[in-house]
């Protein structure tokens, strides 16, 4: 009897790479082939977001100079303003804005109140009377400002409202030369649903009878010269104010809170400053304490195969961690978010696959920098910040 051996060859298991959770998103500097669409953003934004007003001359000025800006070479900061754009890179639509300038109030006055207290005190009539009052200032002058950050409705998904936020603080740590060592941020105050703001109505009753539309459009076109002319100079006794435009000041829309518990978590505070024209609070950090910044890590590159295992199983199922990341060029900046990378702290070694180093501009043994965000379905934040939760840009030097 013949026995015949029959030997089955079945195929391996391919590997499989980490899939992202989301399509590939990324971010790079503005181009003036962004003009169309910073334009359909300015109109889907509506009239508070002044950094990205509906004006062509204005926009294309505005990308000029972020591209200037991402062009200098420079040991200090100055007049520069970096507006980046979130891309979709498949479809090459634009998905959102993010940006920062880098000392405000250098191209024309930025001005605020404070928020502090006189005491009239009178031992002969035993009378003693604190009062709180509202000082114009130019407190913030030469620090940077984060701003212009808006994710369009119908491109909200994961991650997409974290990276727009968190690249900021990652391109000013691997660039930190260019920036002020006190980084702001300027929060929505309060108005209503027909965007009315108390604040201002009480001003407007008594020092400047403009419409709040008409002067953040305004200040965010750069005439801004009415508030040295109109606007009151001398101490506003906030006792004297109607108890509704009292009772907004330091305060922020309800939408905004979201936006300002996210900023509180990178170690921003509110320390008495409030914007000249909706009582909204201005909020600081220095830039060395911001969270994103000193948690981000500066690394080697090693980019690897779509299918090739990771050297380290970072947690269960050998799924990676959501990282973003961004190569270290200025002009030639991109960035994303990604769970197909692998960080090997022993070598301080980020694993990478090809086809999305490529995307990123990076290279065997080049640098990058990361950081780690939070999963989507953990606790969850806003995968946006939508316009009417923020106001990031009502000043002319956004």
């Amino acid at each position: 009897m013949t026995f015949h051996l029959i030997i089955l060859t079945l195929p391996l298991p391919a590997i499989r790479r980490p899939a992202d959770e989301d399509a590939v998103m990324i971010i790079r500097p503005v181009a003036m082939t962004d003009l169309a669409a910073l334009q359909q953003i300015a109109v889907e934004s509506g009239p508070g977001f002044t950094s990205l007003v509906d004006d062509r001359d204005f926009l294309i000025k505005k990308i000029h100079r972020s591209i200037e800006s991402f062009g200098r070479n420079l040991n200090t900061p100055g007049d520069e303003s970096y507006l980046f754009i979130l891309e979709d890179p498949e479809t090459g639509e634009v998905m959102g804005t993010t940006g920062i300038e880098a000392s405000v109030g250098v191209r024309r006055p930025l001005y605020h109140y404070h928020r502090s207290q006189v005491v009239h005190h009178s031992p002969e009539l035993n009378l003693l009377r604190r009062m709180e009052t509202l000082n114009m200032c130019n407190h913030y002058t030469g620090c940077s400002e984060i701003c212009t950050l808006f994710l369009r409705p119908k491109f909200r998904r994961a991650q997409a409202g974290k990276l727009l936020s968190r690249v900021r603080f990652l391109f000013m740590a691997q660039h930190p030369e260019r920036f002020a060592q006190t980084v702001i941020a300027e929060m929505r105050g309060v108005s209503d649903e027909r965007g009315q703001s108390p604040f201002w109505n009480w001003l407007r009753a008594h020092f400047v009878d403009l419409e709040f539309d008409t002067v953040t459009r305004m200040v965010g076109t750069g005439d801004n010269g009415f508030i040295a002319d109109l606007m009151p100079r001398h101490p506003l006794y906030t006792h004297l104010m109607d108890e509704s435009a009292r009772a907004v000041i330091g305060q922020v829309h309800d939408n905004t809170r979201p936006a300002l518990t996210m900023l509180e978590a990178e170690g921003f505070r509110h320390n008495g400053y409030i914007d000249l024209f909706d009582g909204g609070p201005t909020v600081e950090a220095r830039l060395s304490d911001i969270r994103s910044v000193s948690a981000s890590t500066g690394c080697h590159i090693q980019i690897v195969d779509d299918v090739q295992p990771a050297l380290e199983t970072w947690n269960h199922g050998g799924k990676g961690r959501t990282l973003a990341i961004t190569n270290t060029e200025t002009a030639d900046f991109r960035a994303t978010v990604t769970t197909a990378a692998r960080y090997l702290p022993a070598r301080n070694l980020l694993q990478i696959p090809a086809e999305l180093a490529n995307a990123l501009y990076l290279r065997n043994d080049g640098q990058a920098r990361f950081m780690e965000l939070a999963p989507a379905n953990a606790a969850r934040q806003p995968a946006a910040i939508p316009l009417r939760q923020q106001k990031e840009a009502i000043h002319a030097h956004r």
